[in-house]
């Protein structure tokens, strides 16, 4: 029993250190959540009003307003409603999956504290493209609303998150 328990040190090591931290994480996240009754919480506010100012500079008139019946950000392009922003929409949740798994895959302290900041500007700044490219697309060719929130969507979000963990495995941690 011991010597298996040795054996697979590294991965039980690294599928405790994966939940403890995504437990502690989400828990924190839901704490802040919890503080918004029946309105957007203050992250996905600030998320609508800076895909707003991009989308702006690409020449579209848009505009976001808090949804007067539910907790979200309506998003409008000269004047026409073309979705909402949601908690989901501002990228925590995908943060703190990010961070986990780059704390789960040990480094060094440097490193890691270094890889979480960078890393977490460019998963947001991706998010934010995301979003941009969704809010445009939504009011260019709204017939394609699946294809844009459901396949592009991921594609963004997702692939630059895999991206960093790969090359945090691959270049940063301590295998």
């Amino acid at each position: 029993m011991l010597e298996s328990i040795k054996r697979y040190k590294s991965a039980l090591g690294f599928i405790i250190k994966f939940f403890a931290t995504y437990s502690i994480l989400t828990y924190v996240y839901s704490l802040y959540l919890s503080n918004f009754d029946g309105q957007p919480d203050g992250i996905t506010q600030v998320v609508a009003h800076q895909t707003e100012t991009i989308i702006d500079a690409f020449g579209y008139d848009s505009k976001v307003e808090i949804h007067d019946s539910e907790p979200t950000m309506k998003l409008l392009i000269h004047d026409k409603y073309v979705g909402r922003i949601v908690e989901g929409c501002n990228s925590i949740s995908v943060l703190i999956l990010f961070v986990t798994f780059v704390i789960a895959f040990t480094g060094n302290l440097k490193n890691t504290i270094l890889f979480v900041l960078i890393g977490s500007v460019l998963v947001y700044l991706a998010n934010l493209f995301r979003l941009v490219v969704l809010g445009i697309g939504l009011y260019r060719f709204p017939e394609q609303e699946y294809v844009l929130h459901h396949i592009v969507f991921p594609t963004i979000i997702y692939g630059m998150v895999f991206l960093l963990w790969m090359l945090w495995v691959q270049k940063f941690s301590k295998k």
